[in-house]
């Protein structure tokens, strides 16, 4: 004990950061410096001691002065433990950052003495401060949440904030960060949910990052996209958390979107007379198109109050006996009570008088856009002869023309077919171009020309045969596989005349129909990682854990396998469709075929979470061998608990494996 207590001063000069000693009763002054707090600042003991005046505030940066002469003022007032950082500076004129650590207590004879460790922080603020330059370079937000069913927020920087909008907390009302924080869904908006939790199991399964755009829920209601990535990160205490980085990019969305609804109303002028747009967050209502007669090109693209406009076009214009009915479809439509779950768009038809005088027919729809706009939509009903016949032998033609247009969603196009036989897209949503074989890319510059009708539909899965007759009968069904949505979808395409004459062009939309079969319930849990295990010895089929891969593409089943069977050395474009087709030959209308094929192939595997089993260079691909299980590798490892793996047969799926088969058979001669 009596040699600790003579050590007592090594201890507190060597072992004890930065330990110094005040006399906290007036005047305020150092009483002790140690030796390593001397070592730090590289000044002397003595001249940090003096029983009248503090010698080492005088080394506090003048900028940190104030607060820490704060600092020793609330240490004094009672007995207790402050922390506190500051800055000191050296006696070279370097910076050195410290954390103070300061407890009060009274000695036996009543003086209060405070007793100060310090910790360098040094190095932590110069990183900081470079997190801080960078920030200011790139403002992007940064977020970590935890790897559960229902991710919590462990932490977010000042620009996620700000995209967030998370208002100032007051007495009384809800802390939004607190409730964001328990649950990170509760940013991401209801029909976004299940598409962002499919991604962070991804992420946890194959542990590679994920990039893409995806919308957040600010707290003010409003909706926010952002580009980003999502990566699965071990942090230092050794658990498993999401990490995202994103960039704001809602004008970029917004122009986007402006543009995609020109397109949209642009095809939707071939079939209406008038459209209007209805803004119910402005309440305002303005005049998107009409012919050069309608009392309403005086007012085409002006915005008026919705009640006002509406008022008095149903008062001056709407027959009297129509007039209540069509004022109640309006309201109805401003309260957000005329749509109903699973229903077709609101309907009416209406006398009205027209730009000449005469009391017509009309018919009118209303177009949910979003949650506040709505487009109004009508035509007038034609009472001619020529027109009557011909809306009656397409009675049913035409009501389903009305289904068109009811649904501003992804999968939605429209195009042209001349008299001649050439097709121009109109407009086209979400990924239907793929139904048709082509990839977004490739589908804009089309929409700019007129393509012949059999080229256009050459690189679609569906036969030319089958697009015809729906020339012939106006209205078809097709089966096509949405990889946007990982399910099966349909298309409903409507073919009809713009005008009586049958030698005039024929508008064509098509569309998704909503898949009303119950589809099997996403996992809600984040999957283990499971290895890749390919059997090639039989029929060929991949397994991730003990679960096959379900391919919904034969080809690129049969892709895939052609990767196995060339043991990772990689496979040219021409090489592939030399197996794939062996009876065509590469060409614009194959290589578009492959394309597609290796797309989907590439889409099923990143369902499953092991796109990284195959490699993609120059539009050459291979398989990365060390990342799959294969009985075919085990085999030719020639290990002899492999020697029976084979059987004496290969790939029975594919003509092509013989090759390898016949290789198989003479080397186990």
């Amino acid at each position: 004990m009596n040699n600790m207590l003579n050590n007592m001063e090594e201890i507190l000069g060597k072992q004890i950061c930065g330990f110094h000693q005040y006399i906290l009763d007036d005047p305020i002054h150092l009483s002790y410096a140690s030796w390593n707090l001397c070592e730090m600042i590289g000044v002397p003991a003595e001249e940090l001691l003096h029983e009248s005046r503090d010698m080492y505030a005088l080394q506090v940066h003048e900028a940190d002065r104030e607060k820490y002469s704060e600092f020793l003022k609330k240490l004094a007032r009672k007995e207790q433990t402050l922390t506190t950082e500051y800055r000191l500076m050296k006696k070279d004129g370097s910076t050195l950052y410290v954390k103070d650590t300061a407890t009060s207590k009274k000695t036996k004879e009543g003086v209060l003495v405070g007793s100060c460790v310090l910790d360098d922080i040094t190095q932590l603020k110069q990183e900081n401060d470079h997190l801080k330059s960078l920030h200011g370079i790139i403002p992007c937000g940064f977020l970590r949440y935890t790897c559960e069913k229902q991710p919590q927020i462990i932490s977010m920087n000042h620009t996620m904030h700000e995209i967030l909008r998370f208002p100032e907390v007051r007495d009384g009302e809800l802390d939004y960060l607190e409730l964001y924080k328990s649950n990170i869904f509760m940013m991401i908006p209801m029909e976004e949910r299940r598409r962002f939790s499919k991604y962070l199991n991804r992420v946890y399964t194959a542990e590679a990052p994920i990039a893409g755009e995806i919308t957040l829920l600010r707290c003010d209601g409003t909706r926010a996209h952002v580009f980003g990535w999502v990566i699965k990160w071990v942090n230092e205490e050794g658990k498993a958390e999401f990490q995202s980085v994103c960039m704001d990019v809602t004008e970029r969305h917004q122009t986007r979107k402006a543009e995609e609804t020109k397109r949209y109303l642009k095809a939707l002028t071939d079939v209406y007379d008038k459209i209007f747009e209805f803004n119910l967050e402005g309440n305002t209502v303005k005049c998107l198109h009409c012919d050069d007669t309608s009392v309403f090109k005086h007012f085409e693209e002006v915005a008026m109050k919705v009640e006002d406009a509406s008022e008095k076009w149903i008062m001056d214009s709407v027959d009297i006996q129509d007039q209540e009915r069509v004022r109640s479809f309006f309201q109805k439509f401003c309260q957000k009570k005329l749509y109903e779950a699973a229903a077709k768009p609101p309907q009416i038809t209406y006398r009205a008088r027209s730009a000449d005088g005469k009391q017509k027919q009309y018919t009118g729809i209303f177009i949910k856009a979003d949650e506040s706009v709505g487009f109004y939509c009508c035509r007038s009903i034609p009472d001619s002869e020529e027109a009557r016949v011909l809306r009656d032998e397409n009675h049913q033609l035409k009501e389903n023309m009305k289904d068109l247009v009811m649904r501003f969603t992804d999968g939605l196009a429209a195009f042209e077919i001349s008299a001649e036989g050439m097709v121009k897209p109109l407009y086209v949503s979400g990924n239907v171009y793929e139904f048709f074989g082509y990839t977004k890319e490739e589908w804009m510059p089309m929409m700019e020309k007129s393509t012949p009708f059999d080229n256009f539909v050459a690189y679609s899965e569906t036969a030319y045969e089958d697009f015809a007759q729906l020339l012939r009968n106006g209205e078809a069904e097709f089966t096509y596989y949405d990889y946007k949505t990982n399910a099966s979808r349909q298309i409903k395409a409507i073919c009809s005349q713009k005008e009586p004459n049958s030698n005039s062009a024929r508008y064509v939309m098509l569309y998704s129909m909503e898949d009303t079969k119950t589809k099997t319930e996403e996992k809600t849990y984040l999957p283990e990682n499971h290895t890749v295990s390919i059997r090639t010895f039989g029929y060929f089929d991949v397994f991730v854990g003990e679960r096959p891969i379900a391919f919904r593409n034969k080809k690129s089943k049969e892709l895939f396998a052609l990767l196995v069977d060339r043991k990772g050395g990689f496979v040219t474009s021409e090489e592939a469709i030399s197996f794939l087709w062996e009876d065509e030959p590469a060409n614009t209308v194959t290589l578009a075929r492959y394309r597609k094929v290796a797309l989907r192939l590439k889409n099923t595997l990143e369902e499953y979470g092991i796109s990284d089993v195959i490699e993609t260079v120059d539009g050459k691909r291979r398989i990365v061998s060390e990342k799959v299980k294969c009985d075919f590798y085990d085999y030719l490892s020639g290990k002899e608990e492999y020697a029976q793996l084979f059987k004496g047969s290969y790939l029975t799926n594919y003509s092509w494996g013989e090759t390898t088969l016949g290789e198989l058979l003479s080397e186990r001669k």
